[in-house]
């Protein structure tokens, strides 16, 4: 009865690791104890099962200490003449040594009983009991009937883990099949009921996936079972076995109490992000009122309404984020600042030329330099703009091409919008002719402006007119402008006016000069009227004209 007594209250003592035990490596060291130098500790341990603390002094660190007290205790278990019962306590006036007959194992002194916050005898007797009870286990299991019933165990352990193995191969085997002709019952017609929304052999992917994800999980947890069983049942390798189940419960008891600390934290970045959420609602409806124009704003365009909310939203998004990072879980941590520090820098390096393209799409926008739909010439490409984004603007040029211009280099560069102006009055368009100085100019411009009149597509308010340009060498340069009322159809306008001054000029027997005049020719360079459809032209390739 008192021995079971006594275990209990060595229990209750060691069970905190902060118990604080001072070894003495010999009796010449116990007589006089000093002064710990710090709170340094390490375990004393017997095939793995940890006993007591020991702490360490100036002269003597905690580890040497544990290290020759569970030789100590070892030598001693080894030895058969000494029984548990002849471990007992020595009182001295200022430490209780643990000895067997005139062998020092471990002394215990006032500071260690002050550190623990009870008295030394008290101390003393929770330590002795420890250590008995190390020395029983110690025979115990080095016992030959025990060793016995260990490899029994072992060996019916093995065969139950490779039954477990096969059956569980057999399971996930059948599982297979099983999840199998499922697939070809249920969710291959659901590929066709989905318009091929939903693709059977992705999601077949994906089943084998979590199925061989399952397997892998439950194989690694039969293999770690089985392990920490064997490796326990022998006390030569108990210590491994004991180490290998720290190694899951402590990382799982470190990310559980992780969590608990994280949670309120969590819960304040969870109600951020809800206020967050609602507050971008809100101001998406504020900004869609305003584009679809049921609220007005004094000076401020619809169309601005769009890439207004884009800066709204990332201000308001930034500012929350402000306010949620210093409740991030491992915000604090020096690994997270490397983190952070490194991606700016990544960024800052990375995202100049993108920041710049931003900046300047959202600087067009305001400037209303242009809209979807226009006609526009940026640097050498003329095209219509059917795509605007932040970063881009996308141009078809009338050949269909498709081109790609960064915000950033329209916005420092020159840009010709055809179809602003265009919308109202017409963009003019214009063609030179060089004419001799035998013809008269009121003939030249009556003609041109009759060929300007024969052209569909041209308005005729503002009314087309002729400017002549030069007077060169050989002949006058004038200059037809015509006002086109759709942007988008000045190539095909420019080419139905070139043929219809092609034609008057030919009607009325007039050589146009350009682009070079060397001397009168024997007969003037025109074509006569009945040559205007030699094959293979035929009428309809005229743009409409007849020989009429």
């Amino acid at each position: 009865m008192k021995r079971t007594i006594h275990r209990l209250l060595a229990a209750v003592l060691l069970a905190g690791a902060g118990l604080g035990i001072m070894p003495s490596a010999s009796s010449q060291e116990a007589a006089q104890p000093g002064h710990p130098s710090s709170l340094e500790i390490a375990p004393v341990t017997i095939d793995g099962t940890f006993l007591f603390h020991l702490r360490g002094i100036s002269a003597y660190s905690a580890a040497d200490r544990a290290q020759v007290v569970t030789q100590r205790i070892v030598n001693m278990a080894s030895n058969p003449a000494i029984s548990p019962e002849m471990i007992a306590v020595k009182a001295l006036p200022d430490r209780s040594d643990i000895v067997a007959g005139n062998t020092l194992i471990v002394s215990i002194f006032d500071v260690d009983a002050e550190l623990e916050g009870i008295d030394r005898p008290l101390l003393a007797e929770a330590v002795l009991q420890q250590v008995r009870d190390a020395v029983e286990q110690y025979r115990r299991d080095r016992n030959p009937k025990s060793l016995a019933t260990y490899a029994a165990y072992a060996f019916a352990i093995t065969i139950a883990f490779a039954i477990a193995l096969v059956v569980f191969f057999l399971f996930m085997r059948f599982l297979n099949r099983f999840a199998a002709a499922r697939h070809l019952k249920y969710i291959a017609p659901l590929e066709a009921k989905s318009s091929r929304i939903v693709r059977a052999d992705q999601v077949w992917k994906l089943l084998r996936t979590v199925l061989w994800t399952l397997w892998v999980i439950i194989f690694v947890i039969l293999i770690y079972a089985y392990l920490e069983y064997l490796l326990g049942l022998f006390p030569w390798t108990r210590a491994l076995s004991i180490r290998l189940s720290g190694l899951v419960s402590d990382r799982l008891l470190t990310v559980g109490v992780a969590i608990l600390d994280a949670l309120p934290d969590l819960l304040l970045i969870a109600i951020l992000v809800f206020i967050t959420r609602y507050v971008l609602k809100i101001t998406r409806l504020f900004f869609d009122a305003v584009k679809e124009g049921h609220l007005a704003i004094a000076r401020f365009l619809p169309e601005w309404a769009d890439p207004t909310y884009k800066i709204a939203r990332l201000v308001i998004v930034a500012f929350a984020f402000v306010i949620a990072y210093p409740y991030l879980p491992g915000s604090g941590t020096a690994a997270f600042h490397g983190v952070s520090i490194f991606l700016g820098v990544l960024l800052s390096l990375g995202s100049s030329s993108v920041i710049s393209n931003v900046i300047a799409g959202h600087t067009l926008v305001y400037r209303r330099a242009f809209h979807v739909g226009d006609m526009v010439k940026i640097q050498d490409t003329v095209g219509e703009i059917i795509e605007t984004s932040l970063l881009v603007t996308r141009v078809r040029t009338p050949k269909n091409e498709f081109v790609v211009i960064p915000n950033s280099l329209i916005l420092n560069n020159q840009l010709l919008n055809y179809s602003e102006l265009a919308r109202k009055n017409g963009v003019i368009l214009s063609t030179t002719v060089g004419i001799g100085y035998e013809v008269p100019w009121r003939q030249t411009e009556a003609m041109l402006l009759s060929a300007a009149e024969r052209t569909a597509g041209i308005a005729r308010e503002p009314a087309p007119f002729v400017h002549q340009l030069s007077l060169g060498d050989f002949d006058i340069k004038y200059e037809l402008n015509v006002h086109c009322l759709d942007a988008h159809a000045m190539p095909h306008v420019r080419t139905a006016l070139h043929r219809n001054i092609l034609d008057l000029f030919n009607e009325h027997g007039v050589q146009i000069m350009t682009p070079a005049y060397e001397g009168d020719p024997e007969t003037p360079k025109v074509v006569p009227r009945e040559k205007w459809f030699a094959p293979p032209a035929r009428p309809s390739d005229t743009g409409g004209d007849s020989e009429t």
